[in-house]
């Protein structure tokens, strides 16, 4: 039977409300997850013939919590354990105005896991995707990735950590490592890393609506609003991030009339909105950089000596080598690349090997009139690079400039 239109997209975004109730409440991850996906089979079965019912969430709540019941019972659980499963097998209102988004998010990035698994576990329980979805996305055998999810959950039951929301001391701590993997799950999806394709849209547009419901639930932390700015800005020039044949195509030599003006103008109003919400943090230095960029309507009319300056402001607050990176850049593009080359020399203790640097490096040899230099290091970071699109580009870049030298 076929579903109304609207009703997937309900399902959706209710399971990880309905997991996140079974989990706090049985605190059994696995059997809480099987309970839903067999709550959400009798969605699909009944819902067309006889109606979405009042309260959906309710309903799938107690549909799950008496599967969850009748598993314990049919193991003959011990009686203390089928005794509490009883006694919360859930009414259709039962805790309706409390959302568990933010919970099961907090619970999948859990301080103990690798920031690989809290992603993998975050896609699964909180996303959605099933566990082929997330192994072809991260280019892994799917036992592999089923694998991963199942010790990530194992680890968070061994922890013992209740599944609640975490003390204000605990807050700060456990906020960061939920925005960390969202911004992760972003940044593979916006550039993978990885494989044939430039860009996993499926990862990226996930990542956004996470981040969205997060901001729904916590709306007045200006971090939240920084990282959810930063993904629409960022995600705003996809349209022109490739030419007609997947090819990467630069920031600098994008056609920015296809850039997504709706998603600019919110990142622009939510980057103004986080200003005074508090200290200012790296992912709102980062927003207010990229609303920098998209407000150029050329790149020649870019404001680099204001992005000099928050990068500078965002490599003292942060310590990241990569955000070195592109503060040489910067400079570059302020100062000259003799600048540039030189803040890059200091880097290459902290990130031995990296290609990055070898791309930044052949960048602003170009630049600089080098073409040969530029040439040597385009080839090496190409050599590196674990992205075809991206190897594509720098094996053509490099070719270019080869055959433009003067003989």
């Amino acid at each position: 039977m076929n579903l109304q239109p609207g009703t997937e997209d309900l399902l959706r975004s209710l399971t990880p409300q309905v997991l996140g109730v079974l989990v706090r409440r049985f605190g059994d991850f696995d059997a809480a997850e099987d309970a839903v996906q067999e709550a959400l089979l009798a969605a699909v079965r009944h819902w067309p013939d006889e109606g979405v019912p009042d309260n959906p969430r309710g309903w799938l709540i107690q549909t799950a919590s008496r599967r969850m019941t009748d598993q314990f019972r049919s193991e003959q659980a011990r009686r203390r354990r089928e005794e509490l499963a009883v006694t919360q097998d859930a009414e259709p209102g039962d805790v309706v105005d409390q959302d568990d988004t933010l919970l099961l998010l907090f619970l999948c990035c859990h301080p103990a896991l690798t920031p690989a698994s809290a992603i993998a576990l975050t896609l699964r329980a909180v996303g959605g995707l099933t566990t082929a979805e997330i192994a072809n996305a991260f280019l892994v055998p799917e036992a592999t990735m089923g694998q991963r999810i199942s010790r990530a959950k194992q680890r968070i039951k061994a922890s013992g950590v209740p599944f609640r929301m975490p003390t204000a001391t605990e807050r700060g701590q456990r906020l960061r490592s939920v925005l960390h993997v969202l911004y992760l799950i972003f940044s593979e999806g916006y550039a993978s890393s990885v494989g044939s394709d430039l860009q996993r849209t499926e990862l990226s547009g996930e990542a956004i609506r996470l981040t969205r419901a997060v901001h729904a639930l916590l709306p007045g932390d200006g971090e939240i609003s920084g990282l959810l700015a930063l993904m629409l800005l960022t995600d705003a020039r996809r349209p022109a991030r490739t030419g007609p044949d997947g090819e990467l195509i630069p920031l600098a030599e994008q056609d920015r009339r296809l850039w997504d003006r709706r998603l600019i103008i919110e990142g622009v109003q939510l980057v103004n909105d986080a200003v005074g919400k508090g200290a200012v943090g790296e992912y709102q230095l980062q927003a207010a950089i990229a609303a920098l960029h998209d407000r150029a309507l050329r790149a020649e009319d870019t404001d680099w000596p204001q992005i000099l300056g928050l990068y500078g402001l965002l490599e003292r607050m942060s310590g990241n080598p990569m955000v070195a990176v592109t503060r040489a850049i910067a400079a570059a593009m302020v100062h000259g690349p003799a600048t540039g080359l030189r803040m890059l020399e200091e880097l290459d203790e902290r990130l031995p090997g990296h290609y990055r640097l070898d791309v930044v490096r052949g960048h602003l040899y170009e630049m600089a009139g080098d073409r040969e230099a530029a040439v040597r290091h385009y080839r090496a970071a190409a050599a590196r690079t674990t992205s075809i699109p991206e190897k594509r580009y720098l094996t053509t870049k490099a070719a270019r400039l080869r055959d433009s030298q003067p003989i």
